[in-house]
């Protein structure tokens, strides 16, 4: 069987000449020019691999990879970078690519790097799909008094029906801890339904989340039910709230308010009754102030905060999860040497437990079977700091803009894109920020 490929990349000449090779190579290929086709084309058909080119006009690559991943955890992804842009390849690498060509790019070549990736996308799935015939196992959580108050709030949340809000930097285990909070609730046996806000935007979003009649819009060849009636009687889980488009929050606030809501393009009211929880990696009150965000929606979501620490602040779970992961991937009775332990301390972590993962799997399937060793991590050394002990702590999230968006800064040594995964923000919106403050780069 053809496998699927989907090549996102703004250059009309690129988009040909890829789509053409790898067709006469016997591959079944799609091209999209920006994040709004490839959602689009992501939504119609299932891709076995992602040719993702970092610059892109609507979105940062970064953004829509680290997108990518969590939502196709098992999709061969292989970035495209421009010539000299290696430490951006790194940086991908680390956000779960799974390998990066540079242009121009050698067309004998590509065929083989993509067919390398397609390969550790099977081990992907070999391994989910032995995880999901096993017993599933309870998520890790530590004993750092961050994590344990986390714990304390998430039970409380369990034992009632009040809207949840998650807040916490990308990575850093948003979802894991939706679906303990549902999973110990009194709509445990419901479903938990999770939407990603930040993958879908606009009429996508709004008839993901409502459904739609036949003929309400070009695509709608049938009626579809909405991801709000799918969750009646359970919980929906809206990842990323604070990317929501604005006309869809007006949407959403009415259906909190009266559990009501109408597919796109139909007149029948219908009712869910849902639990919800949402999370963001925003300042959602900031953003409110900006007119990015509702604040009638602020308030009616906004009832039990339950804050995330990032994993830079609490290092002294990071053996403990290693070896969670490692017992996930098969290999329960190994502990990391001292050695790597000491490597994976010394390290930032800007992609929190999402981008422990990652790396932790790559380490194991380079190892082969074998001790995981420092060299089962190329890149990560080079970007790991000596003296971490003496390093400053992260930016408190309570303190006003500027000053939280200087001390990440300086802390990550005046690197913007580590700084903006830090404040979990894009690059773009971070370089606007620093423009409208004043701040010298």
């Amino acid at each position: 069987m053809k496998t699927n490929i989907l090549i996102i990349d703004d250059e009309p000449g690129i988009r040909f000449a890829f789509s053409q090779y790898l067709e006469a190579v016997g591959h079944s290929v799609k091209a999209a020019a920006d994040r709004n086709e490839a959602g689009d084309a992501l939504l119609r058909e299932r891709f076995d691999a992602v040719l993702l080119d970092i610059n892109l006009p609507d979105v940062n690559g970064l953004d829509l990879l680290t997108e990518l991943r969590a939502g196709y955890p098992e999709m061969a992804i292989v970035v495209i970078t421009g010539h000299g842009d290696i430490p951006l390849a790194v940086e991908a690498m680390r956000r779960g690519a799974d390998n990066f060509l540079s242009k121009p790019v050698n067309m004998a070549g590509l065929d083989v790097y993509l067919r390398k990736a397609l390969e550790i996308s099977a081990l992907r799935r070999s391994q989910t799909a032995s995880e999901r015939l096993a017993k599933p196992a309870s998520p890790f959580f530590g004993d750092s008094q961050a994590t344990s108050k986390m714990l304390e709030l998430a039970t409380v949340a369990a034992a009632n029906d009040s809207p949840v809000m998650l807040q916490g930097e990308t990575g850093s285990g948003k979802g894991v801890l939706a679906r303990w909070i549902h999973g110990r609730s009194a709509r445990g046996r419901a479903p938990l339904v999770e939407v990603n806000c930040s993958g879908l935007r606009g009429e996508l979003l709004a008839s993901e989340l409502f459904g739609h009649a036949k003929g309400s819009f070009t695509s709608a060849v049938a009626d579809r039910e909405g991801l709000i009636e799918v969750a009646d009687g359970g919980t929906l889980f809206l990842d990323e709230i604070g990317d929501m488009d604005l006309q869809v929050q007006a949407q959403f606030l009415k259906v909190i308010e009266e559990k009501q809501y109408r597919r796109l393009g139909e007149v029948k009211v219908r009712r869910s009754e849902f639990r919800l929880i949402c999370a963001t990696n925003k300042d959602l009150m900031e953003e409110a102030r900006q007119g990015r965000f509702r604040l009638d929606l602020y308030f009616r979501i906004f009832v039990f905060p339950i804050p995330i620490a990032p994993l830079r602040e609490r290092v002294s779970e990071l053996q403990g999860l290693v070896r969670h992961i490692m017992a996930g991937l098969g290999r329960p009775s190994e502990a990391p040497s001292p050695e790597v332990m000491r490597m994976l301390a010394s390290y930032r972590w800007p992609g929190n437990i999402r981008e422990l993962r990652n790396v932790v799997e790559r380490g194991v399937l380079i190892a082969r079977g074998g001790p995981l060793t420092p060299e089962c991590f190329p890149g990560l050394a080079g970007s790991t700091h000596p003296d971490a002990a003496a390093l400053p702590a992260a930016a408190p999230s309570g303190m006003p803009e500027e000053e939280r968006i200087k001390s990440e800064l300086e802390r990550q040594g005046g690197d913007v894109v580590r700084t903006a995964s830090a404040l979990g923000i894009s690059r773009a919106t971070l370089y606007r920020r620093l423009k409208k403050l004043g701040i010298a780069r």
